[in-house]
């Protein structure tokens, strides 16, 4: 299993409206050809910053997703206005070898 993980902070007190967004969120990526799961999460200790974590059956399926159309239409959902922390955007791949 391939696992990518992004993470961003919020940088103007939009945190409510971001949660929405992902709680309202279209569900494009659900029937992408070897998509997992999903789990959108912050630390308790910081709201502000949040993190996206998406399971795939293999690395090449979440890099055809992620240079395809859907992947862009999606994020046309962002909330208006939404500053992030300078830097704070990352994004890391894992393989998962035991469970």
């Amino acid at each position: 299993m391939f696992v990518a993980l992004s993470s961003f902070t919020i940088a103007n007190g939009m945190v409510e409206e971001v949660r929405e967004a992902f709680r309202q969120r279209p569900h494009m990526v659900d029937s992408a050809p070897g998509f997992v799961g999903m789990e959108v999460m912050s630390p308790t200790t910081d709201s502000a910053e949040i993190w996206l974590l998406t399971r795939w059956s293999d690395a090449a399926s979440f890099h055809d997703w992620h240079r395809g159309h859907e992947y862009h239409e999606i994020h046309k959902g962002i909330p208006k206005g939404l500053k992030l922390v300078p830097g704070s955007a990352t994004l890391r791949y894992f393989e998962v070898f035991a469970d």
